[in-house]
């Protein structure tokens, strides 16, 4: 029986993938999918086969080697009939050697070693904000007092974005990861955080600065085009993905009151329970590949052009490759866990992520030790309608 199309109700918990999904994980790990549009394309669920997948270069990410084919219903997009060419600087839409020039710009920028020189930066801006938010009457929405503001901070002061510009970047990054947004909005949003960009990144280049933007402008091989495409992905990776964690990891532990106990009493596994966690959630779920051959794969024929779709969090609930996988426990060793990706696109920001999630729960734990909802689980609103998952809002109390 062929999917129709990629499940997104989070029937089980806010946490699970939905148990179509899984279903399909445990019965056919690669599945064949019927997508909206008509395209035979597939759905990939377990935990080695979606591994493989991202680190097999027969698996390409270049959009213009096939029609964009999207899995869910998109309302106002039209359907799609020609390739679409990668923007310039938005390398993760590209295959070596065209990746490889451009991710090689910034591997010096994110190593371990730098990550680590900025965390005491980080951890200031995180305290600043709780802080901020301590002043505040609860109830108050965790997403907008602090989730949003901690990795905006940070990545306005990393890559040199005044931070007063950041309602403009905000407003902008999450209509663009919406999933029913129509292609003439979509290419608005687009067009308007591109033009923002290119005239930060411009003026970088003639008045450089000390930020990471600045040093990339001062490399003449990168035009501003390239310099812009690299700047829209560090701005919208750099703070949707971290501000969803933090408030989507904030509601899975006020879920399990076990689990946050055992951290307020022990925070030295804060570092464990952050990547148990990120494995848990897996935010950013839906990546997308085009096969650019016939490809032989766990026995199946994957036509060259099909659309592949990998779901990192189904692989990360793989209960092949993590015991009792749905049990959200922050004592598990869950390294190995696919939720920055794997291979040559894995995340260059992982560090960074890290570093800020360790920042941002430890702090809040320790700040708000009788943290808990303002209205029930069920009444949370959750992203299924966007392209990064969390929660809309989280409302809490303290006190």
């Amino acid at each position: 029986m062929v999917q129709q199309g990629l499940p997104t109700e989070r029937d089980v918990s806010p946490f699970h993938p939905p148990s179509r999904i899984s279903e399909l994980r445990t019965r056919r790990p690669v599945s064949p999918m019927l997508f909206p549009d008509g395209h035979e394309g597939w759905l990939v669920t377990g935990y080695d086969a979606v591994r493989e997948v991202l680190a097999d270069t027969r698996f390409s990410s270049r959009q213009d080697l096939g029609v964009l084919h999207v899995p869910y219903p998109t309302p106002g997009m039209p359907e799609m009939t020609e390739p679409s060419p990668p923007e310039p600087g938005v390398f993760i839409s590209m295959d070596p050697p065209d990746h490889t020039r451009l991710r090689r710009k910034l591997t010096g920028a994110f190593t371990v070693k730098r990550m680590k020189a900025l965390e005491e930066g980080i951890v200031e801006i995180t305290e600043r904000q709780l802080d901020e938010l301590a002043k505040l009457t609860p109830p108050v929405d965790l997403v907008r007092e602090f989730a949003l503001p901690v990795p905006s901070l940070v990545i306005c002061e990393l890559l040199g974005v005044p931070y007063a510009d950041r309602e403009t970047f905000q407003s902008n990054s999450s209509r663009f990861m919406e999933r029913d947004i129509t292609l003439e909005d979509k290419i608005a949003v687009y067009m308007a955080l591109s033009t923002y960009l290119s005239g930060l990144v411009t003026g970088k280049r003639a008045e450089p600065a000390d930020d990471l933007l600045s040093d990339l402008a001062r490399d003449e091989d990168l035009s501003i085009g390239e310099l812009t495409g690299i700047a829209f992905l560090l701005l919208l990776a750099g703070h949707e993905t971290t501000a969803n964690m933090l408030a989507l990891g904030t509601f899975a532990l006020l879920e399990h009151p076990d689990q946050m106990a055992a951290l307020r009493s022990a925070p030295e596994l804060i570092p464990n329970a952050v990547e148990e966690l990120l494995r848990y959630l897996a935010v950013a779920d839906v990546f997308f590949r085009y096969a650019a051959e016939d490809i032989e794969f766990h026995g199946e024929t994957i036509r060259e052009g099909s659309t592949v779709v990998v779901s990192l969090l189904a692989g990360n609930h793989d209960p092949e490759r993590f015991e009792d996988a749905g049990t959200l426990d922050v004592h598990r060793k869950a390294r190995g866990h696919l939720s920055f990706g794997h291979g040559i696109h894995q995340c260059l920001g992982q560090q960074l992520a890290r570093i800020e999630m360790r920042a941002g729960f430890e702090g809040l734990l320790r700040r708000f030790p009788t943290l808990r909802l303002a209205v029930p689980a069920g009444e949370v609103k959750l992203k299924t309608d966007m392209n990064i998952y969390g929660v809309h809002a989280l409302p809490v109390i303290w006190g």
